[in-house]
């Protein structure tokens, strides 16, 4: 009786471990996570294909899945009574069903999420290759990036943009109260290199997270240490170095993952260096600049670009990255997580700004950004002990610190102005789920946001170093946010999901400005504001090769001190002054899909959707103690400002085909065809700013048991002057001349192709020929071109 009873616990022991393998190849399947579809408990995969099961007591069905692969269900009895504890994932890019975390917060199958959703896979990130964050969202084929210099990257979401959509870094809100309306570069302060997986949640996402997620989010998970299955620790990590000949890019990356048994630790850090870029040959002479300032001898110079003048001076910048995570799991039911992470980049010129031309000559001798800084404490407490009111919780405390910096000089002015803006950041997250019965599940939490902003300013003397205080471009102030949602998700059908969900959130902001500057008629200002937002949505599986879904949603954007207070150039001859009488924007969605794999060979997902934007804020003259027109930076200029003051619409349609050629060959193709209006003053309709025109990508991809190639075109649609937004029109900087000397976007492609082969079982080497046909391109309403022909190189050590 001893004997059988040892033997059955030793069975029980390595019962708890599964190793997961790719069938084609039997490599580990790094990505893959065991998850209970009862209760969404998951486990994810170590560098050696192992999971850990030991956390799956009570379950009866476990669900191992990941991108690109054919999920895989087992019955927990089966691995009672089965030797053969390794398990195949065959690979099958025309799965309709993925593990997704974004859209509640929580692990789900994309089967019952009626909202769309595109994972970037860490794989398919390594194989691109992209040099930033901004880069990596472009992969996906459905998100559209502007750049007004090398080092930014602005998204574009279904016809919005910026503070219209939300950034999640592990579930932390890393939108703050000076996200502006203008295009932001905040995204490259994440690390490619250290993202473990991305996803693109398309449209109103407000009752999960609050203000700003109107047009989309953009949710990264970083780097997730994993723990060791047995005593024994678990040792990983990556060695890369990249070079691009278009900015002689050169960038180092190293990270390292220790797993014990119950403590777990990941380092990153990684190091750019970029060149001033390099565009193409072919295409209009409108996008090459002839000249550059330096300042030489104490005089401002303009040095001509030699002919082709192909390299744009100045966009050359540098940046470091570093991450830290420690994972704690003392038991089944607990575990605590922090995470440390840092950004810093190097000043950089706006390239688009260092175009601008006054009496024939370039208007600024200087234009600036200083070192974009970002750093964020994060410590997420989970706890998997499933009682009356959840089956488990995360509570997540995270601080921000955010800098960046503006500065500008004209040309033979002695005189720089520089602004600073500093923000810390704080938010508490409390968010549960619930399984009330086998068909039922509740989502449901609570958020506080504080964020402190902090901004100043200060003129130099560069002649004789004197310095004195200057006008800053926000009020310092205070901007808090609190909300409460949930969410409810049910079987109402054997192959329909239900989907719906609130949330309120209460608002405020307290602000406090300078009038020694500007001759503003107010000194502090205080809003207060609360609103409910909603959304229901339908998913229909009416068969294993189908998936219809329709979703209602509505999302809301409240006023922050970027919309309240700031002042700014906009324009040639117009300038921002702060208007604090704002109430928030809303937005009404409406979406349907629908996913269908045709003969195991075909998969179409098609996506139509409308958007109306209702009291939008938007920049509009206005006045300034009465008078229309203000002198700033020695020039007289339109007075304008941020109100509600409009209504825009956004209408378009989603297209992905995905054709199994053969065992080896598969054509990938992503297609994106927006609209958006939105009201000007008059009454009469503009094209909205941030709706891109057609875009899109469409790959050959080639995939043997080692080499895997793939032949792609990136394109662009034409955007008439016509149909430029009106605020576009007259920004001769950065479009091309049409046949009547208007400004335009022309339309573009790039043919690219890249390679990756394992040169023994560590090293990895990827290369790439971007741009082939060296076209000169600008990327629509973009202050800089896109690369010329760049050739990529990489060797990835893994161990």
């Amino acid at each position: 009786m001893t004997w059988v009873i040892c033997c059955a616990l030793i069975f029980e022991m390595r019962s708890q471990t599964i190793i997961i393998l790719d069938k084609a190849n039997e490599e580990p399947v790094t990505t893959a996570a065991v998850s209970d579809p009862a209760t969404g408990r998951v486990v994810f995969a170590n560098k050696k294909g192992q999971a850990d099961l030991s956390s799956f007591v009570a379950s009866t069905t476990l669900q191992i899945s990941s991108f690109g692969y054919n999920t895989l269900m087992i019955r927990k009895s089966e691995l009672a009574s089965s030797d053969d504890l390794v398990f195949y994932l065959e690979k099958n890019n025309l799965n309709l069903g993925e593990v997704i975390i974004s859209a509640n917060k929580w692990t789900q199958d994309s089967r019952n999420i009626p909202q769309k959703i595109t994972p970037i896979p860490k794989a398919e990130v390594e194989f691109q290759n992209p040099q930033t964050a901004a880069d990596l969202l472009g992969i996906s084929g459905k998100v559209y990036v502007q750049k007004s210099q090398q080092g930014g990257g602005s998204p574009m979401i279904r016809g919005f943009a910026t503070n219209r959509l939300l950034y999640s870094v592990d579930g932390v809100r890393m939108n703050t109260a000076i996200f502006r309306g203008g295009n932001i570069q905040n995204v490259i302060n994440l690390d490619p290199f250290a993202i473990s997986s991305t996803e693109v949640l398309f449209g109103p996402a407000s009752v999960i997270y609050g203000s700003d997620a109107i047009g989309g989010v953009m949710s990264f998970q970083t780097l997730n240490p994993s723990f060791s299955v047995n005593e024994n620790p678990v040792v990983s990590g990556t060695l890369l170095g990249r070079y691009s000949s278009a900015n002689q890019e050169n960038t180092g990356h190293a990270s390292v993952q220790i797993g014990w048994k119950k403590w777990a630790i990941a380092t990153s850090f990684t190091s750019w260096d970029f060149d001033d870029l390099r565009q193409g040959r072919n295409g209009p002479d409108d996008y090459l600049k002839r000249n550059y300032v330096e300042r030489i001898d104490g005089e401002d110079i303009v040095i001509p670009i030699e002919d082709p003048a192909l390299v744009q001076i100045p966009s050359g910048y540098n940046q470091r990255n570093l991450m830290q995570k420690v994972r704690f799991r003392p038991n089944d039911d607990w575990e605590f997580q922090y995470g440390f992470h840092y950004s810093a980049t190097s000043s950089y010129g706006r390239y688009d700004r260092h175009n601008r031309v006054r009496n024939g000559l370039p208007r600024y001798a200087e234009w600036n950004y200083g070192p974009q800084k970002w750093m964020m404490n994060h410590l997420k407490v989970s706890n998997f002990q499933s009682n009356s009111f959840y089956d488990r919780v995360n509570l997540s405390f995270a601080l921000q610190n955010f800098e960046e910096s503006r500065i500008d000089r004209d040309l033979n002015n002695p005189i720089r102005n520089t602004q600073i803006e500093e923000v810390n950041a704080y938010s508490v997250n409390l968010d549960f789920t619930k399984n009330l019965n086998p068909k039922n599940y509740l989502f449901y939490g609570l958020e506080w946001v504080l964020n402190d902003v902090n901004s100043s300013g200060f003129t130099t003397d560069i002649n004789s170093g004197f310095r004195e205080e200057g006008a800053a471009r926000y009020p310092n102030s205070t901007w808090t946010s609190f909300g409460a949602y949930l969410n409810w998700e049910s079987k109402i059908h054997e192959k329909a999901t239900l989907q719906t969900g609130l949330r309120y959130s209460h608002f405020g902001i307290e602000s406090q400005f300078d009038t020694r500057f500007f001759p503003f008629p107010f000194e502090e200002a205080s809003l207060q504001n609360g609103n409910l937002t909603g959304s229901v949505g339908i998913i229909w599986n009416p068969a294993e090769s189908w998936i219809l879904s329709t979703n209602l949603g509505t999302a809301f954007r409240s006023p922050n001190v970027d919309d309240i207070g700031k002042v700014f150039d906009s324009e040639p001859g117009a300038v921002t002054v702060p208007n604090p009488n704002l109430n928030p924007e809303y937005a009404y969605n409406w979406d349907i899909s629908i996913a269908k794999v045709i003969n195991e060979t075909l998969k179409i997902d098609l996506t139509g959707f409308y958007t109306l934007l209702d009291n939008a804020l938007v920049r509009r003259n206005f006045q300034l103690n009465g008078q229309d027109s203000i002198f700033y930076s020695g020039e007289l200029s339109q007075v304008q400002a941020i109100q509600n003051a409009a209504q825009a619409r956004v209408y378009g349609l989603q297209l992905g085909m995905q054709i199994k050629l053969s065992s080896r060959f598969t054509f990938l193709t992503d297609m994106n065809f927006q609209e958006g209006e939105e009201e000007l003053d008059d009454g009469s309709i503009s094209a909205s700013r941030h709706a891109a025109p057609f875009f899109g990508v469409s790959r050959i991809d080639y995939q043997a048991k080692k080499l895997r190639a793939q032949l792609y075109v990136d394109y662009q649609g034409e955007r008439s002057f016509e149909n430029l937004a009106f605020e576009e029109q007259r920004k001769d900087e950065i479009y091309a001349k049409d046949e009547n000397g208007n400004n335009y976007a022309p339309a573009w492609y790039t043919l690219n192709i890249k390679f990756s082969y394992p040169l023994t079982d560590f090293l990895f080497l990827n290369m790439g020929l971007e741009n082939i046909t060296d076209q000169r391109y600008r990327p629509y309403s973009s202050g800089i071109s896109g690369p010329g022909r760049n050739w990529v190189l990489s060797l990835r050590g893994n161990f």
